[in-house]
C-alpha cells in the first residue's frame, strides 16, 4: 500500500513510483485513487503496476492526495472484482480503501453490516461482486451513521480482528491505520510540501520521503490541509510478523529500526554455527536467500560465490496464484552457471521451504550442472502451520514440512543434508523481544484470536483436520 498527501505535487505518479517499490508485496493486480478535493478518480486492473499504468493514465489522475495497491490474494479471488483501492460512492461522499493484511472475523462483521444496512441497498455494485475482508471493511465505513470518517473509523476499527495496515481516503482527508498487533508494516515519511505512507520504508526512498516512523499498531493517522494529527482506536499488543523478516520485506526496507538486509546477514552467520558443513562454495538462491548466504560464508570461511542466474523479468514464484504457474516460474526464473558449480560441493542458502518446489527443482538443475554434493540451509525453521494474517498458504495440506523428518525433507527435494536455523536464533536476529513477534506459521502459536471455524471466514481455506491437530 502507498499513500501521499501533497498539494503541489503530482500525487499519481508519485504513487506509481511508490506501488513500483512496492511490486514485490503483489503481482495480480494494482489500483490508485486520486481526489482532488471536488471528485474522485479510481483506475485498476489485473496485471503488475507497468502493465496497469500508462503516461496518459497517470496524467488523468490529477488531484492532491492518492493512495495505491499491489495485490497478492489471500482472501477472495484474483479477479477485477476484488483488486484495489475498493471505492464507494455515496450521498455523503466517496471512500476509496487499500489494505494489507487479513481480517479474521469477517463472518461477523457481515453480519453487523447486514444489521446497519441491507446488502441491496449498499450503494456501489462492487459491494457485491467483490468477495474480499477489505470490501466488508470498505462497506462498513460507507455505511457508519458517524458524521465524518474519522468518526467512522474511529467506531468500525476496533471492531476489526486479524492483521491489517489500511490507507483509505474521501475527497479531502488521507488516512492511516495498523492493527493493535502491528503484524504488518506500515510507515510515514516526510516530503517538503506533504506526508507519504508506505507499507515498505523502500517505497519512501524511491519518492524521496524521509522515514519519520513506524505507525504505531493500534494508531489511527490523519493527513489533510491542517496537517498530521494522530488518534489511538486500541491499546498496542506489537506481535510483528516474523516472516517479513525472511522473505516478504525487501532487504533495503527498515522493519522496528533494523535494515532487513542487516538481519538477514545475521541469520545466516547464526545458520552458520548451528548447521556447519564441509564444502566448497555458498550460494544463495537469489534474490531473497542472497543476505544469509553473505552471512553463512562470511562465518563459515567458505567462499561465497553466485552459481544461479536470476531472470529478473520473472515475479515471485510463492505468491503467484496457481501450482501449476509456480512451477512454470521456477524454471523460468533460475539457472544455474555450469562452469561455477561444477564438481563442486555446495551450499545452497534460501530463505524457506514453503511447498518445497524450488528448492526440489534446484537441487535437481545444480546436480544436472555438475554440482558434487548439494547441501540445503535454510534462514527459517520449518513452516509447519497455516497463516490466516495476510500469507497465502492456508492450510497445512499446502505445506512440506509438517509430519516430516529434516532428513525425510532432504530426501524429498534431493540434497545430500539440510539445516534450518533455530526459532530462538532467528528471533534473536532480529533484536525484537519474542513475545513481540508473530511466529503462528512456525510454531502454532496464533497471537490473534480465530474464529471457531476459520474455514467460515471469506476466502480461507481450511485443512480439514486443522482444528483438531490445534
Amino acid at each position: 500500500m502507498f499513500g501521499v498527501y501533497a498539494p503541489s505535487e503530482n500525487v499519481a505518479v508519485m504513487t506509481y513510483y511508490g506501488l513500483f517499490a512496492l511490486q514485490h508485496r503483489g503481482q495480480e493486480s494494482a489500483g490508485i485513487a486520486v481526489s482532488n478535493g471536488r471528485r474522485m478518480m479510481v483506475f485498476k486492473d489485473m496485471g503488475l503496476v507497468a502493465q496497469v499504468f500508462n503516461e496518459a493514465t497517470l496524467n488523468s489522475l490529477a488531484g492532491h492526495l492518492a493512495i495505491g495497491h499491489t495485490r497478492y490474494s489471500t482472501t477472495g479471488a484474483s479477479v477485477w472484482n476484488n483488486a484495489q483501492p475498493t471505492f464507494l460512492a455515496t450521498d455523503d461522499g466517496d471512500l476509496a480503501l487499500a489494505h494489507n493484511g487479513n481480517l479474521t472475523n469477517t463472518v461477523e462483521l457481515e453480519r453487523w453490516l447486514a444489521e446497519r444496512i441491507p446488502v441491496s441497498d449498499v450503494p456501489h455494485k462492487e459491494r457485491m461482486d467483490s468477495t474480499s475482508d477489505t470490501a466488508i471493511l470498505t462497506a462498513l465505513l460507507s455505511s457508519s451513521p458517524a458524521p465524518t470518517l474519522e468518526q467512522a473509523a474511529l467506531e468500525v476499527l476496533p471492531r476489526l480482528k486479524g492483521a491489517f495496515c489500511l490507507t483509505f481516503m474521501d475527497e479531502d482527508t488521507l488516512f492511516a491505520a495498523r492493527d493493535p498487533q502491528g503484524v504488518r508494516p506500515l510507515s510515514l515519511g516526510r516530503i517538503a510540501n506533504g506526508w507519504v505512507v508506505a507499507s515498505e520504508t523502500a517505497a519512501l526512498d524511491i519518492v524521496g520521503a524521509t522515514y519519520v516512523r513506524d505507525i504505531e499498531p493500534g494508531e489511527l493517522v490523519i493527513i489533510d490541509e491542517h496537517g498530521l494529527r494522530s488518534r489511538s482506536f486500541a491499546q498496542a499488543a506489537p506481535k510483528r510478523c516474523l516472516f517479513e523478516y525472511v522473505y516478504l520485506a525487501r532487504p533495503d526496507s527498515l522493519i522496528a529500526g533494523r535494515r532487513i538486509h542487516n538481519v538477514r546477514v545475521k541469520i545466516g552467520k547464526l545458520l552458520a554455527k548451528e548447521h556447519p558443513v564441509e564444502a566448497d562454495l555458498v550460494i544463495p538462491t537469489p534474490e531473497s536467500g542472497t543476505p544469509a548466504a553473505i552471512g553463512y560464508a562470511a562465518q563459515s570461511g567458505i567462499p561465497y560465490g553466485q552459481g544461479l542466474v536470476r531472470n529478473s523479468y520473472v515475479g515471485r514464484t510463492f505468491i503467484q496464484p496457481t501450482q501449476s504457474m509456480r512451477q512454470m516460474g521456477i524454471r523460468l526464473k533460475l539457472n544455474p552457471l555450469r562452469d561455477v558449480v561444477e564438481g563442486k560441493r555446495l551450499v545452497v542458502v534460501d530463505d524457506t521451504i514453503v511447498r518445497g518446489n524450488t528448492q526440489r527443482q534446484v537441487v535437481a538443475m545444480l546436480r544436472q550442472a555438475g554440482a558434487r554434493e548439494v547441501h540445503v540451509r535454510i534462514s527459517a525453521p520449518p513452516v509447519e502451520w497455516p497463516c490466516f494474517y495476510g500469507i497465502d498458504f492456508a492450510t497445512r495440506a499446502e505445506l512440506l514440512a509438517p509430519g516430516m523428518s529434516n532428513d525425510e525433507i532432504a530426501r524429498a527435494i534431493g540434497a545430500d543434508s539440510l539445516g534450518y536455523i533455530s526459532l530462538d536464533s532467528l528471533m534473536k536476529a532480529t533484536h525484537v523481544p519474542a513475545d513481540q513477534l508473530c511466529r503462528a506459521c512456525f510454531d502454532g502459536v496464533y497471537p490473534i484470536e480465530l474464529p471457531v471455524d476459520p474455514a467460515a471466514q471469506v476466502g480461507v481455506d481450511v485443512h480439514p483436520t486443522l482444528l483438531d491437530e490445534e
